[in-house]
């Protein structure tokens, strides 16, 4: 069916996991670097902080869901077919929130 990367960041710039802009924009490129196609993208700002961003993708989806108070994020990257490369969308990410101490999952569903 799919190959599925769960990417707990845990040391990531605390600017970046509260930035709306910055978050679309990162995972606007990061669909672009993993040959993804993005159908829809949504976002939600919560009060004081934190954010989720959930891509809808002809593939199938990414989406990142940050605690800047802890300084982590927690990222899934699931697709479908053979021409998508997830991890390089996954490596884009861990490398654009600065993250010191990335943790990632593969999961190979079938």
């Amino acid at each position: 069916m799919g190959d599925h990367f769960l990417v707990n960041l845990y040391e990531c710039d605390i600017v970046k996991l509260n930035d709306e802009k910055f978050l679309v924009e990162m995972l606007e490129q990061a669909i672009i670097k993993g040959k993804m196609t993005l159908l829809n993208l949504v976002t939600h700002k919560f009060e004081p902080q934190g954010i989720t961003v959930v891509a809808l993708l002809s593939e199938s989806h990414i989406s990142i869901h940050t605690w800047p108070e802890k300084f982590c994020c927690a990222v899934d990257v699931y697709t479908c077919g053979t021409e998508a490369r997830p991890q390089l969308a996954c490596e884009y990410i861990i490398e654009a929130l600065e993250s010191k101490n990335p943790k990632t999952t593969h999961v190979v569903r079938v």
